[in-house]
């Protein structure tokens, strides 16, 4: 029969599981892992959150590189077009002024003649901040009326 103390609660033999509790560390000295635990979380999503930026600048970078190429494909199919309506008014008038869109960064195109019926129209632009110069060059043959 279970013992009971004179408050009427039921007291618990000593086995040799209570044993081990006992030799086991203090709960003090468990203080402050929870709190090492959370500084270690915090500072591995900073990381994440720190490569996410990261990445969304790369990507905004390449998004204007792809528009500013859109852009001088678009100029040079221009100029190709006007070529085409009159391909015997060579050298083509150069108009940068009209041909290159505003948000091509100093954006300039030559137009040549490498060959006989042969046009190659090259437009160049400087992205802001960068000290390279790109360029988009296209080749096309018209034939005479």
């Amino acid at each position: 029969m279970p013992a009971i103390d004179r408050r009427g609660v039921f007291l618990m033999r000593k086995s040799n599981h209570c044993r081990a509790c006992r030799s086991a560390a203090p709960a003090f000295s468990q203080r402050g892992v929870v709190l090492l635990e959370v500084l270690i979380s915090i500072l591995l999503f900073s990381l994440a959150v720190l490569a996410i930026v990261g990445l969304q600048a790369s990507m905004v970078k390449s998004t204007t590189d792809a528009k500013f190429r859109a852009d001088a494909s678009y100029v040079a199919q221009r100029v190709i077009g006007n070529i085409w309506v009159n391909p015997d008014a060579f050298p083509y008038p150069l108009d940068t002024a009209n041909d290159i869109p505003a948000d091509l960064p100093n954006g300039q195109f030559t137009v040549t003649q490498p060959s006989q019926n042969q046009y190659q129209v090259k437009v160049t632009w400087q992205t802001p901040g960068e000290a390279s110069q790109h360029n988009y060059t296209i080749i096309t043959s018209v034939a005479g009326n």
